[in-house]
């Protein structure tokens, strides 16, 4: 059996604990101890944004897609991460600094306050890497897509513009190679693409935060042992997430 999918296999039944879930999830957070820890984002939610099982639109995998990915994660490589769980913080928690990398997904459907904002400039600014998954144009009521993504950034660097991504990316390689954008992806509308923003909008400097476009790669994370989906096509996606994992820890 491939050694992608080994450790997945043990949460087959931890998805379907959500399947009566509406409104907002409970949230048990670990309390910090120094090991690394997944940190996902809270967000208010623009209308139409709970459409997935009564689910606001930052809770979809939750926690399920994470912990499958640490799952793997430990499997493959040395990173001691907790694989019982994740946090969930918003942007404007002092916490959030404890965090090397934070996650988000649905950010179509992200209503960004100024303290969110500011908070969120100075976590990456400082260090802090951000992974934007199930990223899109908006096509449903409430969900701006892309749109709203950018503009809520240019509210917090108005001179920064996300970048198309080439393949030769170190975050491409390291730890996978990944030599193709043949990405497996969740929506009729493109291949999947990948943009960054970088400091002074230059690729060869740091990355602060990753947006998965046109693809929701969590989704294969959190389904990976229900065969809703080709085993290669899962790998594909576990291997982008030990990837952005271990780039975010090295550089």
């Amino acid at each position: 059996m491939n050694v992608l999918m080994i450790a997945a296999l043990a949460h087959a039944s931890a998805a379907q604990r959500f399947s009566a879930l509406q409104g907002d999830p409970a949230t048990p957070n670990l309390p910090y101890d120094g090991r690394f820890t997944f940190a996902r984002l809270r967000y208010t939610v623009a209308s139409g944004g709970y459409y997935y099982r009564g689910l606001p639109a930052w809770a979809h995998g939750y926690s399920t897609a994470e912990e499958n990915l640490l799952a793997i994660t430990h499997e493959v490589s040395l990173l001691d991460a907790h694989r019982d769980g994740s946090n969930v913080l918003a942007a404007d928690d002092p916490k959030l600094f404890k965090y090397p990398v934070a996650y988000m997904t649905e950010g179509g459907y992200w209503v960004m306050s100024e303290k969110e904002g500011t908070a969120l400039r100075k976590y990456l600014v400082r260090g802090g890497f951000l992974i934007l998954d199930d990223t899109r144009d908006g096509r449903s009521p409430g969900n701006m897509g892309m749109s709203n993504i950018a503009g809520n950034f240019a509210r917090m660097f108005p001179n920064l513009h996300f970048i198309e991504l080439s393949i030769a990316h170190p975050i491409f390689h390291s730890f996978f190679d990944i030599t193709s954008f043949n990405i497996p992806q969740y929506y009729d509308v493109g291949p999947a693409r990948f943009l960054g923003l970088f400091v002074d909008n230059d690729p060869n400097k740091r990355l602060l935060v990753l947006l998965n476009f046109n693809t929701d790669i969590s989704n294969f994370w959190e389904f990976s042992a229900t065969g809703f989906e080709p085993v290669a096509s899962t790998n594909e996606a576990y291997k982008l997430g030990v990837n952005y994992l271990i780039y975010s820890l090295t550089h």
